[in-house]
């Protein structure tokens, strides 16, 4: 385990450069296995999220080599073998091998995946869609068994638009017989960046980042090279932080277009922008103005920014309201927030107001999950003093090399290892 320290109340300036997508690539190294021949995926982010998800590979017995942010998979001769628990619940996006595996090989066995607590997270929507395609589950306590003598291609409507079940039945379809049709589908960037690169192995997809995704089945997939599209969450990430603490501080290589959410809220808050082709300057303002958030799946404001935000939301000057459609334990950090000073409060479980500005002081906190985590590292830039961040891993499994990328804008930031 690891903390992160933090001397705060400092000005940033400088460049950020945004690495591949974390959601993107947790999919793509998933996706490889469908590969028939050997892939490269360029932009790979270092994270321990993508080392859990290598090591999954290498226990199947795929040929792995890790080059910088280049990754080339071969699976050719992976064997199909149940997936045990320990590496499983180390990520929940060790899920998609449920649905490559039972798309190569029509059989899959893993238990459930793990991840960060921000709710229940079940797996309803990708079961119902894997038995819409024929196959039969066999679930005893958090041990999935999931075979098919053969998957036929149909249509399936999803009561809710969820990113992990889209994915998931993409791998699934890629595969099978004849046609599928993938209603209510999520339209996230990593979707379609997914899309993209089983596309250009030879699969058959169209529709990718609309509510409706056609997927033809294919018999063999062979070898490209792909690029993971930048990571929008952290930009975003970086673009509250630069918000906050900002002095012309420059983010760069991000797609505007998929944070157009939060630069909206942004920009009502009255922070002056900046925006290029492919980057963002920032100055922080002298006055925020305080602002209501919904989550929504995208193009509505992220969930995963919605924790990170409520940290700038301390700053500003009056009531704040935050809503939370996406996931139910997703207020944790507010408790450690308000030990530092914040002036947070749960008006119901979905539903928080924050009420500034406030003034932070460093304490040592506790991240939750990722996105706790995040919104706990903008807290310890703000605040006055020391902040010591513990359950660091969290933060490490989603923002590659946070702690050079903060330290070379001018944050006073470590990590150490607790013994």
């Amino acid at each position: 385990m690891h903390k992160i320290i933090i001397e705060g109340n400092r000005k940033l300036s400088g460049e950020i450069k945004i690495s591949g997508s974390k959601n993107s690539a947790v999919a793509l190294v998933p996706a490889a296995v469908l590969c028939d021949e050997k892939v490269s995926i360029a932009n790979i982010p270092n994270i321990s999220d993508v080392d859990s998800l290598e090591q999954i590979l290498n226990y199947l017995g795929a040929y792995v080599d890790r080059n910088g942010d280049i990754i080339k998979i071969d699976s050719s001769k992976i064997e199909n073998k149940v997936i045990p628990e320990e590496i499983s619940k180390k990520l929940r996006a060790s899920y998609y091998f449920m649905g490559a595996l039972l798309s190569k090989f029509k059989k899959v066995e893993m238990y459930f995946p793990g991840g960060c607590s921000i709710g229940e997270r079940p797996i309803n929507l990708h079961l119902k869609g894997f038995e819409a395609l024929g196959a039969k589950i066999e679930e005893k306590e958090n041990f999935f068994r999931i075979t098919a003598d053969k998957l036929v291609g149909t249509k399936i409507n999803l009561d809710f638009a969820s990113v992990g079940a889209t994915i998931n039945l993409i791998l699934a379809a890629v595969k099978a017989e004849g046609t599928t049709i993938i209603a209510n589908a999520a339209k996230e960037p990593h979707i379609v960046n997914v899309a993209t690169f089983l596309n250009n192995m030879g699969a058959k997809i169209s529709g990718a980042g609309t509510s409706e995704i056609k997927i033809e089945g294919v018999k063999y997939l062979h070898s490209c090279f792909h690029e993971v599209v930048p990571d929008y969450i952290e930009a975003g990430t970086y673009m509250i932080i630069a918000s906050a603490l900002g002095n012309n501080l420059k983010i760069s290589n991000i797609i505007p277009d998929h944070l157009e959410a939060l630069i909206s809220k942004l920009e009502e808050m009255d922070v002056p922008m900046q925006i290029g082709v492919d980057y963002i300057k920032i100055d922080s303002p002298v006055c925020l103005k305080p602002v209501n958030i919904k989550t929504q799946v995208y193009p509505g404001f992220p969930t995963d920014l919605q924790q990170p935000m409520a940290t700038l939301l301390t700053q500003a000057d009056g009531v704040s309201t935050i809503h939370e459609t996406i996931w139910e334990n997703r207020f944790l950090n507010l408790f450690e927030l308000n030990k530092m000073g914040a002036k947070a409060s749960l008006l119901s479980n979905s539903k928080a107001s924050i009420s500034g500005p406030s003034e932070l002081i460093g304490k040592t906190v506790m991240a939750t999950d990722l996105r706790a985590g995040a919104s706990l590292v903008i807290a310890g830039l703000l605040a006055k003093g020391t902040t010591i961040i513990e359950n660091a891993d969290y933060i490490l499994r989603g923002y590659e090399n946070i702690i050079e990328k903060l330290s070379k804008v001018g944050a006073k930031i470590s990590l150490e290892e607790i013994e």
